[in-house]
């Protein structure tokens, strides 16, 4: 086996919570669908997806060191939201629990001398400085929008989308 019982552990948990992620994105997809919001839906069904592929990463991990794959079960995402705002700070705020998930795998790797994890572990912790930036960016351009201009939003991620 190529990572410890401990790590293999923690990594069978971020499975479940990268999938809960996804289930939370895939929630807030539905709310901004609901709003006719179709930018902003989009934007998260495929924040959905890319925490699917998350999930998927850290399963071929597991298997790849030879550890036991145990996935726990996924808790149910937040079904509603009041406001555009609090579905966008609810993924800010996901964004910054999966981070702090994220440092404490990479610190049981570092505890371990696990080289081959913390390697492995290096891509996320880029990743979520992505997300965490990307969710604040639209937090703050939701608020100074305001309910009554979403669609100043969509105008905007049409505008970003170009920039990319």
């Amino acid at each position: 086996m190529l990572i410890s019982q401990k790590l293999n552990q923690f990594i069978n948990q971020q499975i479940a919570n990268e999938y809960g992620a996804s289930l939370q994105y895939l929630s807030i997809a539905g709310y901004f669908q609901t709003q006719k919001l179709s930018l902003l839906s989009k934007l998260f069904f495929e924040q959905a997806d890319e925490e699917k592929e998350h999930a998927l990463k850290f399963v071929h991990y597991v298997l790849d060191t030879q550890g036991a794959l145990e996935i726990p079960a996924v808790a149910a995402p937040k079904p509603t939201f009041a406001s555009a705002e609090e579905a966008v700070a609810a993924a800010l705020t996901w964004e910054k629990e999966v981070t702090a998930q994220i440092k404490n795998l990479m610190d049981l790797a570092v505890a371990d001398n696990d080289y081959l994890a913390q390697n492995f572990l290096q891509w996320y912790i880029d990743e979520q400085l992505e997300e965490i930036n990307k969710m604040d960016q639209l937090l703050s351009v939701v608020r100074r929008a305001g309910e009554k201009n979403l669609l100043m939003v969509e105008a905007y991620l049409v505008h970003t989308a170009k920039a990319d």
